[in-house]
């Protein structure tokens, strides 16, 4: 069948002949352009001293940006959902005092205006990756979007999805691979590195990789970090939790600060490589 070939479908977000790569901002972070992003932080904000804590490691290490979900889809409903709007204040605070611009995902068409107050960028997740009248809120909120790749979706269905943030009135938009659901089972999802270099190459887009839900197991996060960013990544979004042990959420894949810091010192030697810099 071959690659995906950019058309008609995805005007916006096809890459026309001759276009350069779009560099999106949020903050003083670039997307797409020499600097590779490292973004970090827990999959959910659980408390104050927890947030500032992360944001001043992951500062410490590198890290342009923090992570941090208010709002969490669960598998299970009676796992923990997150702190709803006491979790945007608590990164508003970590913003305050690191320096360092927030994403976090948004759920819900009717939230959107109230998350865009405070995120500087608009997460929508896997599983919403379909969620139509999400995308199209999200694209029209002002705000930039990082769309993660659905954990089913192929490589043109994810092209679409960005196609309705964009058509919604959305300009600044990352992609997120983050791994597919597969037959193997060993790790949590199956990390499509070639989605990075099919994606750089169709769309204009910048693309970055979520190594942490893919691995689902920490000893293979920092591993597949670095393939992403040999393969061509504009940033990184991983999770970190001062005490993974105790994480309500994810702490599985969590890396603790120490180990945050040798991924991001590993991966730096690996974009330096590249002639980037990270």
């Amino acid at each position: 069948m071959g690659a995906p070939q950019p058309g008609k479908s995805t005007p916006l977000v096809s890459r026309k002949s001759g276009q350069p790569a779009t560099i999106v901002a949020v903050g003083d972070v670039r997307f797409g352009g020499r600097k590779v992003v490292l973004i970090g932080g827990p999959c959910a904000v659980e408390n104050s001293d927890q947030m500032t804590r992360t944001a001043a490691y992951v500062s410490a290490a590198g890290g342009s940006m923090l992570r941090g979900g208010a709002w969490k889809p669960r598998t299970n409903p009676y796992d923990f959902q997150g702190l709803g709007e006491a979790g945007l204040e608590i990164l508003a605070e970590a913003r305050q005092a690191s320096g360092l611009p927030v994403v976090t995902e948004v759920l819900d068409p009717r939230d959107v205006e109230l998350v865009a107050e405070t995120a500087d960028m608009l997460q929508i997740g896997s599983r919403n990756v379909q969620n139509f009248p999400l995308l199209r809120e999200a694209g029209a909120s002002g705000r930039p979007v990082l769309l993660k790749r659905g954990m089913m979706t192929t490589i043109n269905e994810w092209l679409s999805s960005a196609e309705y943030v964009l058509a919604a009135g959305g300009s600044d938009l990352v992609f997120c691979e983050r791994g597919i659901r597969t037959f193997e089972p060993t790790l949590r999802n199956t990390l499509d590195v070639g989605s990075v270099a099919v994606l750089k190459d169709i769309t204009h887009l910048p693309v970055i990789v979520d190594p942490s839900h893919a691995a689902g197991d920490v000893r293979f996060v920092t591993a597949l970090a670095r393939a992403a960013i040999a393969a061509g990544a504009d940033g990184l979004l991983v999770e970190t939790h001062f005490a993974p042990k105790q994480a309500l959420s994810d702490g599985a894949q969590s890396l603790g600060p120490d180990q945050f810091a040798d991924l991001a010192e590993s991966c730096r030697a690996i974009a330096r490589a590249l002639d980037r810099d990270l």
